[in-house]
């Protein structure tokens, strides 16, 4: 069996590791609740380098979206789904994305993944202790992996769809949002990056879960469009996996995906 898994994270501050780790905390920080730890902090950050963005160590996952594409003996098989539920901790999501590699050992496709999502997944499993040997593996358990494996920049285990169409040049770096729409693809569906600590503020975690998964499936399109862009996809097989994800959009009971099929038909 063939799998490709496209993959995305959203994450929030971590209050807690701020709280350990964080260099620059005012005396009175034991007083503070963890919104107004993390409020300080970004604030802070800010006025020091312009932007309220955390270092990856700092940065605490709460959705992991993810789409599964397999062809197998039964038929061809297409799943979207974000791993956990709302309640789930970190640990369990991020333990539970390295389980279906150590299974299946897919193809991780993503847009700066290498940038960000797995470095973010590197830090936050060692914080928790967790093991993900098949991730890790560079040859010493599979031979095979010593030429081809997800950690070597230039392997192809994983694709970081932005950092390859960029050709490894910042200068050239496009926003997935753009190059789906572009490509005639919905774009970023209800909200950005930078509302998805206000919207956890709110307990809106199941709209960031959703918003997650539409990161996802407009990566999945753009690999689509990448794979007929290096011959491996012929005209027919393209169109075959667009039409796969309309078809599953129509099936969804969430009428979220009713506006994301809109809004790509709409283009």
């Amino acid at each position: 069996m063939s799998a490709v898994l496209v993959f995305d994270l959203e994450t929030i501050p971590d209050a807690s590791g701020l709280r350990k780790a964080w260099s620059e905390l005012p005396d009175d920080a034991n007083k503070m609740t963890d919104l107004e730890l993390v409020s300080f902090v970004l604030q802070q950050r800010e006025a020091q380098t312009g932007k309220s963005f955390l270092p990856l160590q700092f940065q605490r996952v709460i959705a992991i979206g993810c789409l599964f594409r397999a062809e197998r003996e039964a038929g061809e098989v297409l799943q979207l789904r974000c791993l956990g539920d709302d309640a789930s901790d970190e640990a369990k999501l991020i333990r539970d994305f390295f389980r279906i590699i150590d299974k299946y050992s897919p193809q991780l496709v993503s847009w700066n993944g290498s940038g960000f999502d797995l470095p973010v997944l590197h830090y936050r499993a060692l914080i928790h202790g967790l093991a993900a040997p098949r991730y890790w593996d560079m040859g010493e358990d599979d031979r095979d992996f010593k030429f081809n494996n997800y950690i070597s920049r230039y392997h192809q285990r994983h694709t970081d769809l932005m950092d390859l169409m960029s050709l490894y040049n910042g200068r050239a770096l496009a926003p997935l949002d753009q190059v789906a729409m572009l490509c005639g693809f919905p774009g970023k569906q209800g909200m950005s990056g930078a509302q998805v600590w206000p919207a956890f503020c709110e307990g809106r975690i199941d709209d960031i879960r959703h918003y997650c998964l539409t990161d996802v499936l407009n990566t999945w399109l753009v690999w689509c469009r990448f794979q007929r862009l290096r011959g491996i996809y012929s005209g027919e097989r393209y169109q075959s996996d667009i039409e796969m994800a309309k078809s599953f959009l129509r099936n969804q009971s969430d009428s979220r995906w009713m506006n994301f099929l809109s809004a790509w038909e709409g283009h």
